[in-house]
């Protein structure tokens, strides 16, 4: 996994003014992409496993959105989160007004308290 040192540029953090590291990211990789290297390494069918990728993405939102985590083997759990702004009162609240954004956030399965998730990435700093 690339990182690249980047300085803390928001002046409300303690941290503003450090350097830290951030993940860099070279491309997005689309189902089209992972549908077909499933298929490269395993015979079956495109269509069936876009079927199945496809069903499996509904199934997950659909419980997402209900409010539930779904727990997927190797990844972790997965859920949706609300980031909103801080009212003095609940009468107060609004979530129009008050709800910014909703998040996914994944928990890593672990093993011996090892994210599974992680095991194996090696870190190398991004040329530049």
């Amino acid at each position: 996994m690339k990182y690249k040192i980047v300085k803390e540029n928001k002046p409300t953090l303690r941290t503003f003014g450090k350097y830290k590291a951030v993940a860099s990211h070279q491309r997005t990789v689309s189902n089209m992409e992972i549908l077909k290297e499933v298929c490269e390494q395993h015979p079956y069918d495109e269509p069936l496993v876009n079927a199945i990728m496809m069903r499996l993405s509904e199934v997950v939102s659909r419980h997402l959105r209900a409010g539930d985590i779904v727990q997927l083997r190797e990844w972790g759990r997965l859920k949706l989160e609300i980031e909103s702004e801080k009212v003095d009162s609940p009468e107060e609240f609004r979530p129009k007004k008050h709800i910014r954004s909703v998040r996914l956030h994944i928990i890593p399965e672990s093993e011996n308290g090892k994210p599974v998730l992680y095991k194996g990435i090696e870190f190398k700093k991004e040329k530049i």
